[in-house]
């Protein structure tokens, strides 16, 4: 269920710099993503969930 969750905050993090449904992010991207969400929250235990998801969008934004 934690994936679930995961991937449903990095849509809403997409949110914020785009509008509708053009969020370019593919299946293949947003599982990616999402695993490395899930690395990063289980290593860095201070941190908030909604902290790693945010920068985690916002590296694959930059990049």
């Amino acid at each position: 269920m934690e994936k679930k969750l995961v991937e449903k905050m990095i849509m809403n993090c997409f949110k914020q710099y785009y509008e509708g449904d053009s969020i370019p992010l593919s299946d293949k991207d947003l599982e990616e993503l999402t695993n490395k969400i899930l690395q990063a929250n289980e290593s860095a235990l201070d941190d908030d969930l909604y902290a790693v998801v945010n920068d985690a969008v916002y590296d694959f934004l930059t990049k």
